[in-house]
């Protein structure tokens, strides 16, 4: 038509118009592809926890669950040392974008020794073989690497290698302890093996050309590079993740070393429900946290506050999902959890405990993440101190009272302190930036 004298388009067919109207099919893939790979790998793990739950001792149920609170603790904090900065590195010029990704690679491999050292260590304290435990802690090894490869690749939008990667891990894993429960081998040296060799299986997906340059870094300056991105940000990131672990899992660690990895095993069964919801949380922010940080360099405030709300409609909607499969295992298939011993009515307990503490997760996470973007890890670390101190107290406090089952209440309430603590954070960022 016609405006002024000019031709014009009408409205549908200009170009901001097409991004508005195709803006929710990218996020539906966006987020398709990103919740693709976290599913199987939980599906995976919901498979080898239900097979270690039936076919293994308690106390190896327990010591298996506690190696997935402690390999993903080491995953976050290798997410707060390398992910983080990686993905600051969107609103950067490319040549200093290529030298701090350089230096991201040379440090990873630090990183992923000493989470090797901490998962040995922590699995040796609940009285597994010394062999299992150095197995664990190549698990650890690879398993961070892996995660690093993720934040690469997310960060470079590499999606599909992300989900091939989660995809081969998890078959691999379910494939080989089925094997194993087929011919009668499954024991816990076993199954240590499967996931280092699952582990190293998820690696190739990001190609060589990721792995030569991960290896020429350590050919590479000293790590004094790394010493800005430290004081900027990951003293913060690290800080935050450390206190989030001790608000989300105090539970774990006072119940597996004052109780045992059996007492544990009971608390870890309602979390075992929830898994699907919580490694889609723990996923998405590799996704959308570099997105953010690339629309408010652009200056697209609005656009980076739809991503919020899109990661916490996805979190919801998978959160629902999850409730329901839960309801229909419970109803439908008791027998499976409650073989070892474990009352009905305290599986019902932790379930409900667990779906309260995810509910409030799923609420609070996308807003951290924002402030995550924004680089503003100073403010995240004052918030994790005031939640772990709040959930280390009730915790520790309800597990002397009434025990195990009752400790989960100290968990939901570091949960309820951040969110109480967090959204004032966010808005006022918003209305100074507005």
């Amino acid at each position: 038509m016609l405006v002024g004298g000019q031709r014009v388009l009408p409205s549908f067919f200009r170009g901001g118009d097409w991004i508005r109207t195709l803006a929710l099919p990218s996020a539906v893939t966006r987020y398709g592809l990103s919740v693709t790979g976290p599913v199987a790998v939980s599906a995976a793990h919901f498979i080898a926890s239900l097979i270690f739950l039936r076919l293994l001792q308690p106390y190896e149920f327990g010591q298996f669950s506690f190696l997935l609170i402690v390999v993903p603790f080491c995953l976050g904090a290798a997410g707060a040392l390398l992910g983080a900065p990686a993905a600051l590195t969107r609103g950067k010029d490319e040549v200093t974008a290529r030298a701090e990704i350089s230096t991201l690679q040379k440090s990873s491999l630090a990183v992923a020794g000493a989470a090797g050292i901490v998962v040995t260590a922590l699995m040796y304290s609940t009285h597994a073989d010394t062999a299992e435990a150095l197995l664990f802690g190549l698990y650890g090894v690879g398993a961070t690497l892996r995660a690093f490869a993720r934040s690469l690749s997310n960060v470079h939008a590499r999606l599909l290698r992300v989900a091939g990667s989660d995809l081969v891990y998890a078959v691999l894993v379910v494939a080989s302890l089925s094997g194993l429960v087929a011919f009668g081998r499954l024991t816990m040296l076993n199954a240590a093996v499967v996931l280092v060799v699952a582990t190293a299986a998820g690696c190739l997906p990001f190609g060589w050309r990721h792995w030569r340059d991960l290896i020429r870094s350590t050919g590479m300056q000293p790590f004094g590079r790394y010493l800005p991105m430290w004081r900027d940000v990951t003293r913060w990131s690290l800080l935050g993740v450390v206190l989030t672990e001790l608000t989300a899992n105090a539970h774990a660690y006072f119940v597996t070393f004052i109780s045992g990895p059996k007492a544990f095993g009971l608390l870890a069964l309602g979390a075992l429900f929830m898994r699907p919801a919580s490694l889609v949380l723990s996923a998405l922010p590799d996704i959308d946290q570099p997105l953010i940080t690339r629309r408010i360099a652009q200056g697209d405030l609005g656009g980076a506050l739809r991503v919020v709300k899109e990661f916490r409609t996805a979190g919801g909607a998978v959160l629902a999902v999850t409730i329901l499969l839960s309801a229909a295992l419970v109803t439908w298939y008791p027998h499976l959890f409650l073989s070892k011993g474990y009352g009905e009515t305290d599986v019902l307990i932790v379930l409900a405990l667990w779906i309260a503490i995810t509910a409030v997760r799923v609420v609070r996470t996308p807003e951290a993440v924002f402030l995550q973007a924004v680089g503003d890890y100073s403010a995240l670390a004052r918030v994790a101190a005031w939640s772990s101190a709040t959930s280390l107290v009730v915790t520790f406090g309800l597990l002397c009272m009434a025990g195990p089952v009752a400790s989960l209440g100290g968990v939901l309430a570091g949960e309820i302190a951040i969110v109480l603590a967090l959204f004032p954070l966010t808005r006022a960022w918003r209305r100074r930036h507005a």
